[in-house]
């Protein structure tokens, strides 16, 4: 009886044995399988979602678009990969730029790019807690986007599209380099508060030159021509200014100054490419790049948006059109070769 009682104590402990190392074999494969499933997660690359908000569609504000869109990629963000875009395009309504920063906000995009001072305000209007990286923005203070350039604060920073000197060198080469101009004709949105500093800037810049300032203002792009036209007989040239309205109907400008012989100076070197005759600017494709690269910062969790100071352009230059000179009746000069770099058409 003492042989059996053991020969069944002995396999009732084995039996436990078997189970034991079981359940402890179980316990390493679930544990296996969590790590697993773990680093496939982290494997597993987040897809973002852009909000983008553009008051209206030109050369410039699509320029600056695509550099921000090439700076993301640079870093990695594939539009159709792990990013995409959702891009709508206020018309410059006013209305509709509001609805369209409400309704980006409320589909809950990872981040908004704002392309130009409206937009920027509009969305920051509709949120304070989804980062909102600005470009085409003239005056970020002033517009009470950011506290400081160099200290944005709360959750937007961006590029501005106003270099310290180009406003300043546009009106020197004007008194310098065209004695007879006394007055200068400027059409801009009243509206904008983007247009109403850089026509401060302007009249700010002509103190003291003997220049006068004749402005018109618009309120649409529609009323841009008829705008144009008022100028001629009152101004000796015209200077437009980087205003969303205007330049979104800047051919019809153009087509004036060539009528009527009027050297027509522009804000930025995409207005020159399209036929403004001369500025002193930059690429809006550059100021789009570097605030992309502030969006990748932000969406890589290396960055807040009020720790990125806002930047100003990197690069100045003044280009002429050699074509819409010759259309407005304006000799080019043998020492501008010295000075500015030309595009011909």
């Amino acid at each position: 009886m003492k042989k059996r009682w053991g020969i069944m104590l002995t396999l009732i402990l084995l039996m436990g044995i078997v189970a034991a190392c079981g359940n402890q074999k179980s316990s390493g494969d679930n544990k296996a399988n969590d790590e697993q499933s773990s680093n496939k997660e982290q494997n597993e690359e987040k897809k973002y979602t852009i909000g983008v908000s553009q008051i209206v569609e030109h050369p410039s504000l699509d320029e600056a678009f695509n550099g921000f869109k090439e700076a993301l990629e640079d870093n990695g963000f594939v539009e159709g990969d792990n990013i995409t875009y959702d891009v709508q395009i206020a018309q410059g309504d006013m209305n509709n730029n509001q609805s369209i920063a409400n309704n980006l906000v409320s589909s809950g995009v990872d981040l908004i790019f704002a392309n130009s001072t409206p937009s920027a305000q509009g969305v920051l209007n509709a949120t304070k807690d989804i980062p909102i990286i600005f470009t085409s923005v003239t005056d970020p203070v002033g517009a009470e986007l950011v506290q400081s350039m160099e200290e944005p604060g709360g959750n937007v920073t961006g590029t501005t599209d106003t270099h310290p000197d180009a406003i300043p060198n546009n009106v020197k080469f004007i008194k310098e380099e065209f004695e007879n101009v006394k007055k200068v004709g400027m059409i801009y949105n009243s509206g904008e508060q983007n247009s109403v500093a850089q026509i401060e800037m302007v009249e700010k810049a002509l103190e003291g030159t003997g220049i006068e300032s004749v402005k018109a203002s618009v309120s649409t792009s529609s009323e841009v021509q008829q705008a144009a036209e008022s100028l001629n007989g009152r101004a000796d040239a015209i200077y437009i200014i980087g205003d969303n309205t205007v330049v979104s109907a800047l051919e019809s400008v153009i087509n004036v100054a060539k009528d009527h012989k009027l050297p027509m100076f522009v804000g930025e070197l995409d207005s020159v490419k399209r036929g403004g005759f001369a500025a002193y600017g930059f690429e809006y494709h550059d100021i789009g790049y570097e605030a992309g690269e502030m969006a990748a910062k932000i969406l890589k969790g290396e960055s807040e948006p009020a720790d990125i100071p806002v930047q100003y352009p990197q690069n100045l230059k003044l280009l002429i059109n050699k074509n819409s000179a010759e259309d407005m009746g304006i000799e080019i000069k043998s020492e501008w070769e010295k000075i500015a770099e030309f595009h011909e058409e």
